[in-house]
């Protein structure tokens, strides 16, 4: 018997129940024991068994598809493709197909008519789309909660983002560091809201002035190499850069060469001129050492610059490739969009309540950036 000719009534002969417990079982709906529900799952799992998908849309009235609302900016972020990949291989898993919608979103009657449930990830609470999304009449699952006023339930996985940053913050001075800096994306999504907070929060809780500097939620490694120059000459005592955007922590490893700072050690630099081997002073003479930001005479020996710990809240190939390699927080995007599939197809199926709330694990991947062997 193969999987196109098992039916739900050889289902329910070899399991010993009538058809519709095998429907309610499958369905996870109707009162049926949990003992009968697993026997009746294991034997159309060993019969082969798969749902007529068009039969189940038609008894249903509904779509068999789901929409995926993603940040405007998230068509040039590894992040947000990576994670809409594995939305779409856990909704395919449940027969249903993707719909990505335009950034701009629609009206909620229209979506709802699509769609039979909605995925909103990182939901801004100024973007104009999201209330009526939120709306539309149909299931909605949220990737980070939604901050904005909402007129009903939504379920959401949510990642612990002022554990993540705290953590970055903790390596960074555990490696030595005694002025960090964070460059915060703007914006009030969950995810951004938590990062600049959080900064403060760490702060005032260990008695350090975290340099807090926002840079847009999307930013280019080249507007963070123009934040990092500017942070670092007006404050050259900052020892240590996280980095929140993705992708963006090339931009900061530029600045720090251009500025002749060593990423991945606290050593080096400093001098007699108060400069902190970052420049000024009386060039050095002949036979002399030359610090890091001053150009050498002939005669002299180069030495290292002020070292700069560098890491950042979103690890990719930007971080992984990177020169050194980058410190980073690993969100494992696919997983949790898998994540957000998976609670989305839970809620249409009834295997759980619409205003469900589950959390995904994030790892903080050490490396050279930071002076960690990876």
């Amino acid at each position: 018997m193969t999987s196109r000719t098992v039916t739900l009534l050889d289902v329910a002969r070899a399991a010993g129940v009538s058809k519709s417990t095998v429907s309610d079982a499958l369905q996870g709906s109707g009162r049926v024991a949990e003992a009968t529900r697993d026997r009746v799952r294991a034997v159309a799992e060993e019969l082969g068994y798969r749902p007529n998908s068009a039969a189940r849309r038609l008894r249903r009235a509904s779509t068999g598809a789901v929409g995926l609302h993603l940040p405007a900016t998230a068509t040039r972020l590894d992040y947000y493709m990576n994670l809409a990949f594995g939305a779409v291989e856990r909704a395919q898993e449940d027969g249903l197909d993707m719909v990505l919608l335009a950034p701009s979103g629609a009206a909620g009657g229209r979506i709802a008519s699509r769609v039979d449930g909605l995925l909103v990830i990182d939901p801004e609470a100024g973007d104009s789309a999201v209330p009526g999304l939120l709306d539309a009449g149909v299931p909605v699952v949220t990737g980070e909660r939604y901050l904005g006023p909402s007129a009903g339930p939504s379920a959401a996985v949510v990642c612990d983002n002022a554990a993540s940053l705290t953590a970055l913050l903790d390596h960074v001075t555990e490696r030595g560091a005694r002025r960090p800096a964070v460059l915060a994306p703007s914006g009030s999504s969950a995810w951004a809201t938590a990062l600049r907070a959080t900064a403060r929060s760490w702060g005032l809780a260990h008695g350090v002035e975290v340099a807090l500097r926002t840079v847009p939620f999307a930013a280019t490694p080249a507007e963070a190499e123009e934040t990092t120059r500017a942070l670092l000459t007006a404050d050259p005592a900052v020892d240590a850069v996280i980095c929140a955007p993705d992708g963006s922590a090339p931009g900061v490893l530029r600045a720090a060469t251009a500025l002749g700072r060593v990423v991945g050690t606290m050593g080096g630099g400093g001098g007699t001129d108060g400069s902190n081997g970052t420049g000024g002073g009386t060039p050095p003479g002949p036979g002399t050492i030359a610090r890091s930001g001053t150009p050498p005479e002939p005669g002299t020996i180069a030495r290292p610059g002020p070292g700069l710990l560098v890491a950042a809240c979103v690890d990719g190939p930007a971080t992984r490739g990177a020169e050194p390699p980058v410190t980073a927080v690993d969100l494992r995007p696919a997983a949790y969009g898998r994540a957000c599939a998976e609670l989305l197809c839970d809620i249409l199926a009834d295997r759980a309540a619409p205003d469900t709330v589950r959390r995904h694990a994030w790892s903080l991947e050490t490396r050279a950036s930071t002076g960690s062997p990876g």
